[in-house]
């Protein structure tokens, strides 16, 4: 069972595995900042077709495209300049005003988002009454230049690489790749691009679109790190946002690490929800009993350290790709099939295509072997994002607390040792850090969390709901966001809300 290609549920956030690859899910919201000086916008609204996007005028005969010039270092208006692309499709009648969509990551591409639900929504009350706009936030997607420190035979490299061992030779070796992958980075864009990434510069710009529109405010939709986007904005621009909805949240108060561990065990309550629907059936690759699932499992992907295991595709399946194939699958119970599918043929010693497809589709690998930015681009925007210790004693104490949140993912033993995270290596230092914000006046938010979302644990929402004062619908579920896919309950209420400026009951249960 070969999984297509196929759209990710809105809101990707990208699956992170620190024990595994030194990755930490970002968590922090931009500090407020001095609003910078406009960038003049009065001749940059020229709109065009779609076509440069690689979007069908058949497919979506109103959008229009365009691209918006804007400086690099906001203190340096003359200096280089960063093209945001920018997709727009009109609405269809009684315009209320424009709907601007993020898809999180970071990394992920607004404009193939919004080029999606146009699609989707066609016919609905917000094409109806939104123009739909998808900024690419700068070096995402299809902004210029495009945010890439590898090659895509470096990238195949680098998954085949288990990094997993935690001795202290083994701990050397993995901060060696660390650095590398850093100063490959540094000398592909330039330190001064990789300090203006974060999600403050994200903000700033899409109030920059925002005047190019000549709208006094904007609605706002940000799915996971989209929810980023969108607190930062609320921190800097609050008077220009009409309403806003924040679906999958991060809660912006708490640290990087903190929030890696919560994501960590999120997925693994993801995990035992998949083996247990898994159990059901008699040929279920990790067995009927729940004490043994996660040995099962590390049975069956463990091995793969030392040996890639049997795919038709010459590559084989390596460790690392079988762990993010996995985790791709724990987005949405639409996938644990072909999770399941990937782990019989471990099982069995067949081929294991699926889970590398599943891992191919999470890393943006096409059938030709040519890689999409996204996760270059996730790095370096967390990285400017949040500062983290360079304390090699943090990291392995970090590395305990994630074995204890997510068994599933552990390998071998705590060895006391761990290596620091890929932005303990970073040639620039972080733009924001950690902070709550503030109350927003009733009506200005809504916040949207799942019960069982293993990227965004239900938890960040219900914080997040808290600090900003807005009222919060609960989805009980298993999946990774939820606004306009397809459950009318939340649906309804997103529609109205954006429409009619309408309030849900309080503390909404889908």
């Amino acid at each position: 069972m070969t999984p297509m290609r196929r759209a990710r549920v809105p809101g990707s956030m990208l699956f992170t595995m620190a024990v595994l690859a030194g990755v930490v899910a970002p968590g922090a919201n931009a500090e407020p900042a001095p609003i910078p000086t406009p960038v003049p916008v009065a001749s940059q609204q020229v709109w065009g077709g779609c076509a440069e996007f690689d979007i069908s005028a058949d497919a979506l005969p109103t959008a229009q495209c365009t691209t918006v010039s804007v400086p690099v270092d906001p203190a340096k208006p003359g200096g280089a300049q960063a093209d945001l692309a920018v997709i727009r499709i009109p609405a269809t009648g009684s315009r209320i005003g424009p709907l601007f969509v993020n898809p999180g990551g970071p990394g992920a591409s607004a404009v193939d988002t919004v080029a999606g639900m146009g699609a989707g929504l066609a016919g609905s009350e917000i094409s109806e009454h939104f123009d739909l706009i998808g900024v690419d936030p700068r070096g995402v997607g299809h902004s210029t230049p495009e945010l890439r420190c590898r090659t895509d035979a470096g990238f195949d490299a680098w998954r085949r690489e288990p990094m997993v061992d935690f001795s202290p030779a083994g701990v050397a070796a993995i901060e060696a790749l660390y650095q590398q992958f850093a100063n490959q980075c540094a000398a592909q864009m330039g330190t001064e691009f990789l300090a203006n990434v974060g999600t403050a510069n994200a903000a700033d710009d899409l109030d920059t679109v925002r005047r190019i529109l000549g709208d006094e405010q904007l609605n706002y939709l940000g799915f996971s790190y989209g929810t980023q986007i969108g607190t930062a904005y609320l921190e800097r621009y609050g008077a220009h946002v009409r309403t806003m909805v924040l679906d999958g949240a991060i809660d912006p108060a708490v640290p990087p690490m903190e929030e890696t561990i919560r994501q960590n065990a999120a997925f693994q309550t993801a995990f035992n929800t998949y083996a247990a629907d898994c159990a059901r059936s008699s040929d279920c690759p990790l067995g009927q009993d729940p004490t043994q699932w996660v040995s099962r499992y590390q049975t069956l992907v463990d091995p793969l350290v030392a040996a890639p295991g049997r795919t038709i595709d010459p590559r084989g399946l390596s460790h690392s790709d079988a762990i993010i194939g996995t985790g791709n699958a724990l987005y949405s119970p639409r996938y644990w099939d072909f999770l399941t599918s990937g782990l019989l043929g471990l099982q069995r010693g067949a081929d294991a295509d699926d889970l590398l497809a599943l891992a191919d589709e999470y890393q943006g690998r096409n059938a030709q072997g040519h890689y999409t930015n996204r996760q270059d681009a996730f790095n370096a925007v967390r990285c400017a994002d949040s500062p983290v210790p360079t304390d090699p004693a943090a990291w392995a104490a970090f590395d305990q607390k994630m074995r204890a949140a997510a068994p599933f993912l552990a390998y071998g033993s705590f060895t006391g040792f761990a290596p620091r995270d890929i932005c303990a290596f970073w040639p620039v230092p972080p733009t924001s850090a950690p902070a709550p914000v503030a109350p927003e006046p009733l009506g200005k938010v809504l916040v949207v969390s799942t019960t069982r979302d293993p990227a965004t644990p239900y938890q960040a929402g219900v914080d997040l709901a808290r600090q900003l004062q807005a009222p919060l619908i609960t989805f009980d579920g298993t999946q990774h966001t939820v606004v306009f896919n397809g459950q009318q309950c939340v649906d309804s209420a997103t529609v109205r809300y954006f429409v009619d400026s309408a309030i849900p009951p309080a503390n909404l249960l889908c």
